[in-house]
């Protein structure tokens, strides 16, 4: 879960999750992951996601916050997986713009 004020920090810094929860529903799911190995997983995203922050918009922050708040347990390692998706979605062309051929980039040879 998110502590209180999270939302409050969401533009600074990302918010702090409780996986404990997380890494303890992990070893116990049968996936061969121990709660060492998931702690240090999230340990990992929780420190890339520290020096990446800012580089995602308020929308992107929140709405990955949000999902990863609802329908189990917290996880960075998720959070940082839907902002770097969000990201990499928002570099797509516009579809519109792609049948237009306004979009398209001539190819160099």
């Amino acid at each position: 879960m998110l502590t209180s004020g999270a939302a409050a920090l969401a533009a600074d810094q990302p918010p702090q999750l409780n996986v404990e929860s997380t890494c303890r529903v992990a070893a116990q799911g049968g996936t061969g992951r121990n709660k060492d190995a998931c702690l240090s997983d999230e340990k990992t995203a929780q420190n890339t996601l520290a020096g990446k922050w800012k580089q995602f918009n308020a929308t992107q922050q929140k709405r990955c916050t949000d999902l990863v708040s609802m329908g189990g347990p917290p996880s960075y390692v998720e959070l940082l997986t839907c902002l770097e998706m969000a990201e990499q979605a928002r570099k797509i062309p516009d579809r519109d713009l792609l049948e237009s051929g306004k979009g398209m980039k001539p190819i160099s040879d």
